[in-house]
């Protein structure tokens, strides 16, 4: 696979796993460190978690402005842009390295790669906007692919474990999940978004039971057959939790180990919210998977490299 250039970021597969960290600027992430619940000046809140993942090792921020957890409800486009475009344009004057923006509407994206983010990461994989193709081709952006079958019916909550899909059904898992993926795929190319600027995402917990992201977890490798990068995000997700009977405050040991399987199973990207604790797993993980035994570094943006361990 080609090297990836994001600005004056480049992305080589295979020489490192990169390290997505998470910016939620909504009231309800699932997760519970949405900036809009804790702080009255998102924006700045924002730019402070954005430099101090950096510090802590990301390689690319994600903003996203309407949580995705099971049961979420749908956020209005200009709720949505007068969440994201500030944040986006603040960070891009503070930060090198690139940012993503997390979003399904076109004119979200339109105005987030207008305000600085080089990256656009839709959960519905192009089907649920017939114009974020044409959007994405016209910019130049990188796009990740996501799979997708959450359906409200499918949501069950739980008080202290929160919400997860359940009586989902597939006729073959890996080979549906990989196949609707390349349909996604071919809708980015005939809308002009180059074939090297693609990242696939198998969805865990979007529209899957435990026992389906756990199968889709051990069986990653498989996607490779899409020939694209693979983005995988298990932070803190209801999969863990239920697995481990643990809250999402309780989930960091969860994420490690998913973290650590999805890089010995080919993830190219790991998307989280745990910046420093994930960044020493990648590290070590790499280092066995990758023999990649030096410290992370990040050569394009060498005022980002991760802080050393305190020990």
């Amino acid at each position: 696979m080609r090297a990836l250039s994001l600005g004056t970021t480049v992305l080589e597969w295979g020489r490192q796993t990169y390290l997505m960290g998470i910016i939620n600027v909504t009231p309800d992430s699932f997760s519970g460190d949405g900036l809009l619940r804790k702080e009255r000046d998102f924006v700045a809140a924002a730019v402070e978690r954005g430099e101090t993942q950096v510090r802590e090792g990301a390689d690319l921020l994600d903003v996203g402005g309407e949580s995705t957890r099971p049961g979420s409800e749908p956020v209005a486009l200009e709720d949505e842009l007068r969440r994201v475009v500030p944040v986006i344009r603040a960070l891009a004057t503070k930060v090198s390295v690139p940012i993503s923006i997390d979003t399904y509407k076109a004119e979200v994206a339109r105005q987030a790669l207008d305000a600085g983010a080089t990256m656009v990461n839709d959960v519905w994989g192009l089907r649920m906007d017939p114009e974020m193709g044409h959007v994405v081709a016209k910019s130049g952006a990188a796009l990740v692919i996501m799979h997708n079958r959450s359906r409200p019916k499918d949501a069950a909550q739980e008080a202290r474990l929160g919400g997860r899909y359940v009586g989902v059904s597939y006729m073959d898992l890996l080979a549906d999940v990989t196949r609707e993926l390349q349909g996604s795929v071919e809708l980015a190319l005939a809308a002009g978004v180059a074939s090297d600027r693609i990242i696939v995402d198998p969805g865990i917990g979007f529209g899957k039971t435990v026992e389906q992201n756990l199968e889709l977890l051990n069986r990653l490798g498989e996607f490779k057959t899409l020939g694209r990068p693979i983005l995988v995000g298990p932070s803190r997700k209801s999969f863990v939790g239920y697995t481990l009977n643990l809250p999402p405050d309780q989930r960091v040991e969860g994420t490690a180990s998913a973290v650590t399987l999805a890089i010995d199973r080919g993830a190219d990207i790991v998307r989280v919210h745990d910046v420093a604790a994930m960044s020493r797993v990648i590290r070590f993980a790499d280092a066995v998977v990758r023999k990649r035994i030096s410290p992370r570094e990040h050569s394009s943006h060498p005022s980002s490299r991760p802080v050393p361990d305190p020990d």
